[in-house]
This record gives C-alpha cells, structure tokens and sequence, in this order.
C-alpha cells in the first residue's frame, strides 16, 4: 500500500495541529501530537503546535490556519465537541464529525446502535447507585466488565470477579464519569483493526499477560505483545474487516480511527468500542499497521491529512 500523492504541501495551506487539551489524556496526545507535526514537516507542509485550552476559539480564530489535524485525545478532543467548534469556524479537519465522536465516544450508545444493526457486542447494563447488584449478576454472569461509558485509555475500568466488589468497580468508574457500564466479560484474544479511508488496516492481535489491555498494558509495561501480522487466516481477517467497516458506519465514523474487538473461544466476534482519534506516537497500533501495509510514519500522516482536504464542513456544504 502506497500513499498517492495527490496534493503538493502548499495545497494543504497552514495547518494546526490540535493536541494536549484537558482531557485525563492529555500527556499521550501531547506525545502524539509532536509525532504528527514532525513528520508534517518532514514533508514540506506549513504545520504548527496548537496546544488546545479554553481560548482556542480565539487562537484558531486569529491565527489564519487553512485546517486542523485533530489529534486530541478523550474529551473535548474526541467526543464532538472540538468538531462542533471547528465547523462553527467553517475549518476543515482529520477524523469523524460530531456526530461520530460522540457516538464512538459514548460506549453505551455505540453498543445500543451497534444492537439496532445486528452487530455483534457484549451484553450490557447501564449502572448507577440504585442498581441491584445481584440482579445484574444474574444478567450478565460473572467476571464483569465495569468501565466509564466517555473515557478512553481504560481509565477507570475495571475486571469484577465477585459480586461483593462491583459497587467499588461502580464508585472507582464513576470518579471519571456519570455513565458507568457495566459489560458482559469475553474471554478470547483482543484485536483492533485500524481503518484509513474507506481502507482496513492490518489486525492486530493485543497480548497481555494482564487481566486485559488495561491503561499498564497500554502505557507502561514491557511484556504487552502486538501481533501484526496477527495470525489469523487471510479470510477470517477479511471477515472481520467488513464488520469493522460496518461498526465504524453505524456510528457515523469517518476518515480514519481504530475497531476495538474480542474474539471468543469459538472465534465469534464481539465489538467492543470505537477509537476516532487513536494515538500515534512511535509505538501507537495505527502506525503499526500502516507500516504492516508498506506504509511508513510520514506518509500514513500525510494520508490522514487527506482525509479532510475533500470534506466540506457542515456551514461550506
């Protein structure tokens, strides 16, 4: 796979780079972020740092940027509201519009979408202080999954195995969230499945001697193994594929983002969420995939960047 270079760097005119922001990730998308906007550079486009705070109307509004290369990551970043503001500016930008980072954003109602179209996820119960914990149970068996429904990187989440322990699973998601999930546990290998375009990544398959692909797995420890190729048979990774591209539409996703998915003992699959603005620093999955398809850092970004140079913003339409 080869990026087309269908536009020169000045085509893209000034770009922001849009990282940090207040979200609990706000570290990784800073790391992100600078990867994104060196290998911009290394490619002749006229791309800045724009750290996001609370002024950034402002500061988009006075700085004369032609688009945004949103690489934000969790709230405010990844859940619709900075797209919101940025078709409000009529600015064109990378990644899914409001709609779809709010959906994608919002476990709970990705998996209801995602139920209405026949695809496959977890069964589920929204939790709160009044929930019968014993009936839950009964509901969904144990171990349980708990996580917030709008926080990323697992933060917050949680592998209940006994029934005593899922009210402090609750209160610990809950710190992060007023939605808190409460999701029927999978026990299989988990995979993601990047998509660039209307194009499917290379899976990769996750391997972590962890209870599950926890914010440790993600973030600090050594003995998390990616598998890319992931191993599994040409056609069933075609399968999948398709069902990737078909959750990434129920949500109204766009240009490019990540497929989280479990397959059981059986080798069903069961979706579990969708990343719209997934990292990409040097060790990021996306990145790892492209390079899987012979394509490299530089070129994925740039590909990306594409993405949103045919896309009008709702007000331009």
């Amino acid at each position: 796979m080869k990026h087309n270079h269908t536009y020169q760097p000045k085509d893209y005119g000034k770009v922001a780079v849009l990282m940090g922001g207040l979200s609990a990730e706000r570290e990784i998308s800073l790391e992100s972020g600078q990867a994104v906007l060196k290998a911009l550079l290394s490619k002749g486009v006229d791309a800045h740092a724009v750290d996001v705070g609370k002024d950034i109307w402002q500061v988009l509004g006075r700085s004369g940027f032609d688009r945004a290369f949103v690489i934000l990551h969790g709230r405010g970043g990844e859940d619709g509201v900075i797209q919101g503001a940025l078709e409000a500016m009529n600015l064109p930008y990378t990644g899914s519009g409001v709609i779809g980072s709010a959906l994608a954003m919002d476990k709970i109602r990705s998996k209801r979408i995602w139920q209405s179209c026949e695809l496959p996820t977890p069964g589920f119960a929204e939790i709160h202080n009044e929930t019968d914990w014993d009936l839950l149970v009964e509901e969904l068996g144990l171990p349980i999954m708990v996580k917030p429904s709008h926080e990323g990187s697992s933060f917050g989440a949680s592998k209940v195995k006994h029934a005593d322990d899922l009210e402090r699973a609750w209160r610990a998601a809950a710190e992060y969230d007023t939605d808190v999930v409460a999701e029927q546990w999978i026990t299989g290998g988990e995979y993601t499945i990047p998509i660039l375009g209307r194009q499917v990544l290379p899976m990769i398959r996750l391997l972590t001697p962890r209870e599950f692909y926890d914010y440790e797995a993600k973030y600090v420890e050594e003995t998390t193994q990616y598998l890319c190729p992931c191993g599994l048979e040409e056609i069933i990774e075609r399968e999948l594929g398709k069902l990737a591209l078909s959750a990434f539409d129920a949500l109204g996703a766009y240009g490019w983002g990540r497929v989280d998915m479990m397959l059981d003992e059986n080798q069903k699959p069961w979706l579990i969420e969708v990343n719209t603005v997934p990292g990409m620093t040097s060790h990021s999955l996306v990145p790892m995939a492209a390079k899987q398809a012979g394509l490299d850092f530089a070129d994925l970004v740039l590909a990306i960047l594409d993405t949103c140079m045919s896309k009008k913003t709702s007000r331009a339409a």
